[in-house]
Formats: C-alpha cells, sequence, structure tokens
C-alpha cells in the first residue's frame, strides 16, 4: 500500500494516510507558500470539500488540526482566518525515495525485522509512556542503485490493531505514526551526530568495520507536545556529506 500523497493538488483516498490529514498538510503546504497570506480566509469549508471530493465533516477535522498547530483562526461572520506562520518551518520527514529519484538513482527498501513489543524503561522514558506499552519495533535497510546507503530503525507507539508489513517497509517515520497509531504529528526534532558503525551496522551497509558514518535521531511529537515515535538513521559517511547555505556578512 502506498502512502504518498500529491501535496499541491489532490487526495489519495487509496493512501493508508487519513484524507483529513492529508487535506490539513496541503493548507498547511499552501500557507506556507503564500497561495493563502495572513488576514486572508481559507475557501468555506463546502467549497474545500467540494474541491477535494471530501465531507464536510472531514474537511472540519483538517481545519480543527490547522487551528491546533496555531496556522487559522475560526472567527464569527467571517470565516477561518489565516495567521503568519510560524517561520521557524519543521522539516518534512526525508522522503527516501524521492530525493533518490531527483538524483537518477533507483531507490529500494528491504525490511528486516518487523514485531510489535512491549516498552523497557529506557524506551518508555523517551516516549513518555508507561513501561510495558505496547509499540511497533522494525529496522530496514534503504537502496539506491541496489547498494545499501541507510540502516533505519523505528519505534512507534501502536494504538491500532492492523500493522501490515507491506507498509512497515516506508521510510516516512511521519507517514507511519499516522498510519498505526492514533495521533497526529505535530512537530519533529532532529539530532544529527557523527559515529562510527559496529560490526552488525557495517555488515549491513555492506562496508568496512568501524567506518564514519552520519546517526540522524528523531523524535515525532503530535499536536500537543507529547512524543509518539523515534527512529534512528544511519547514513554512510562515504556517501553522504554535510552542506549548507548562509548568508555573506560583511
Amino acid at each position: 500500500m502506498n502512502f504518498t500523497f500529491n501535496i499541491d493538488n489532490k487526495i489519495d483516498k487509496s493512501s493508508v494516510i487519513p484524507a483529513y490529514y492529508q487535506l490539513a498538510k496541503i493548507l498547511e503546504h499552501n500557507i506556507r507558500l503564500g497561495r493563502y497570506k495572513k488576514g486572508e480566509c481559507l475557501p468555506p469549508e463546502n467549497e474545500l470539500s467540494e474541491i477535494y471530493g471530501i465531507s464536510r465533516m472531514t474537511t472540519r477535522k483538517a481545519i480543527a488540526e490547522l487551528v491546533k498547530k496555531k496556522m487559522v483562526l475560526p472567527q464569527k461572520g467571517k470565516g477561518t482566518i489565516v495567521c503568519e506562520p510560524n517561520k521557524e518551518i519543521v522539516f518534512e520527514l526525508d522522503d527516501f525515495f524521492e530525493d533518490m529519484k531527483k538524483k537518477g538513482l533507483n531507490p529500494s527498501s528491504k525490511l528486516i525485522e518487523a514485531r510489535i513489543l512491549r516498552a523497557d524503561e529506557k524506551l518508555a522514558h523517551k516516549l513518555q509512556i508507561p513501561i510495558k506499552t505496547k509499540y511497533i519495533f522494525f529496522r530496514s535497510i534503504l537502496f539506491a542503485e541496489d547498494e545499501p546507503l541507510v540502516y533505519d530503525t523505528k519505534y512507534i507507539v501502536y494504538s491500532k490493531q492492523k500493522p501490515i508489513l507491506e507498509e512497515l517497509n516506508e521510510p516516512s517515520l511521519q507517514k507511519l505514526v499516522v498510519a498505526h497509531s492514533q495521533y497526529i504529528p505535530g512537530k519533529s526534532l532532529r539530532t544529527l551526530k557523527a559515529i562510527n558503525l559496529t560490526d552488525e551496522e557495517s555488515l549491513l551497509l555492506n562496508v568496512k568495520p568501524n567506518t564514519a558514518a552520519f546517526l540522524l535521531e528523531q523524535i515525532i511529537y503530535d499536536v500537543n507536545n507529547n512524543p509518539i515515535g523515534l527512529g534512528k538513521s544511519l547514513y554512510r559517511g562515504d556517501r553522504y556529506q554535510l552542506s549548507n547555505k548562509g548568508e555573506v556578512w560583511y
């Protein structure tokens, strides 16, 4: 099953991503691009429902998510007013497949392990959940042109009862959280470290032991600022580099 949806045009009704969440992301994207400016009104609920082919209840739920993120404000007699978007834009979690395709490479992934486990004290502390709470654990390898580039592990607070293995073979932590829990992501926190791979990690990525790598740790929070997912991705240091653009000051 496919997790992707078109953020510019339409809602993918075959996706496991709820329609209201897709619409919320589409509207947020348009607000950040300036298509809906501060002080302007979003199109009425009935108009949005007609445009995207969804019910008014679904549209109302999407707008409620934007209200929680303080991106819009309902006003009686006026409609839903667009607020000033946060200048510190939250990173979208990498879409490995899209990134590789843009580089002209053929991406793929291999699911190594997927299990429903119960949180130990360490994980329970990180996700702020009771010890022994159920979570989905899985790990996979991401490839480009059949070359292993990323070793990925994810931990997701579990509340739905139907994890599908094919769906777990998806690199986006944010989309997996939406598909397999009752929570809606609000923001993410990322930490990047330079490390050396262990023997097992080196074997999985087909490199020499102790090879340098980037470790990207990311925590997904819901709209109430509660952690709901944890991801760790190891990027091969011989295939990735850091770059940054900034202004020159005189």
